[in-house]
């Protein structure tokens, strides 16, 4: 039998919100393999479905700009909130969101880019902002959105300063439609997507894995529902549509209007000024998604080194 410590009982119920008789009892039966906890839970109806970007921990700023018809979004981090209202640091992550664009958001060609007026390198002048300002610091990602015509639309949910924040959203829009009516719906998708958080653009752009395990996952539970085996599949397949609706962007209810899916108010757009539009790709970064920072506990620290 695996040993189940009780930290591993606890991170599973955050991940989950499970009881932790629950959370011991799926360990247990999955050899202490937290993931596949999880879905044993989910299987069970036990646990809401897990979020894979875990505790989000981290501090700095994430910063949007567009340029015409490209748009670029990087995320840089740093240990503390503080450092994101500090104006040296606001205006080295502002430089890399539009020199992202120079390299079309290749994240490794980034840090190699020339830092405006220093002879400097990105990498090199955040190293000098670290010294300078006296805290760690990282340019974590960054990402690159571009069409033929059309617009990309930048978003910043409750900004820091213009364009930087904790949460930013590009949208593109392919399109020869009017420029105003392009970017008046971008700025809506934006939002739509900083609220609703989608994973994929397509059905089809869904990772292949995911649709697997949530697939494996409906089945079990049409399966212990106890309806006749021909309904399974069906069951399996609303479900799946269910789950569609959910995270991608195009299947989502639009949440400006509550009714229309987003496809819809594309495509109705697109017959008001007689021209085809497309939605081309979104990118959607919040601050510290998927990172852990690790929690102290400073009292402690400072007994332990006092020898108490």
């Amino acid at each position: 039998m695996a040993d189940i410590s009780p930290a591993l009982v606890k991170d599973l119920r955050e991940k989950t919100g499970a009881g932790m008789m629950d959370c011991k009892k799926a360990l247990t039966e999955n050899k202490g393999d937290l993931e596949a906890a999880v879905d044993w839970l989910r299987t069970k109806g036990l646990a809401a479905a897990a979020k894979k970007s875990g505790r989000v921990a981290a501090e700095g700023l994430v910063a949007v700009v567009c340029q015409a018809t490209q748009g670029s979004v990087v995320e840089v981090n740093a240990e503390t909130d503080f450092v994101g209202r500090n104006e040296n640091f606001q205006n080295f992550v502002r430089h890399v969101a539009e020199l992202a664009i120079t390299v079309k958001g290749d994240s490794e060609a980034l840090k190699n880019a020339p830092y405006p007026k220093t002879g400097k390198t990105v990498e090199e002048e955040l190293t000098h902002l670290v010294a300078t300002i006296g805290e760690n610091m990282g340019l974590r990602r960054s990402a690159y959105l571009e069409v033929s015509q059309g617009v990309v639309v930048p978003y910043m949910h409750n900004a820091t300063a213009p364009g930087l924040g904790r949460l930013g959203v590009l949208v593109a829009l392919e399109s020869s439609a009017p420029q105003e009516k392009l970017e008046t719906l971008g700025k809506q998708i934006a939002m739509h997507v900083a609220a609703a958080h989608p994973i994929a653009l397509t059905t089809a752009d869904v990772d292949a894995a995911d649709v697997e395990r949530e697939r494996a996952i409906f089945r079990e539970q049409a399966l212990a529902s106890g309806k006749p085996a021909e309904f399974v599949d069906k069951m399996v397949e609303g479900r799946l549509r269910k789950y569609y609706e959910e995270v991608v962007l195009e299947e989502q209810v639009f949440v400006i209007d509550g009714k229309n899916r987003v496809k819809d108010v594309v495509e109705t757009l697109a017959k008001e000024v007689g021209q085809p539009i497309k939605l081309a790709g979104f990118v959607r970064f919040s601050l510290g998604e998927g990172v852990e920072k690790v929690q102290t506990d400073f009292a402690a620290e400072v007994a332990a080194q006092l020898g108490k």
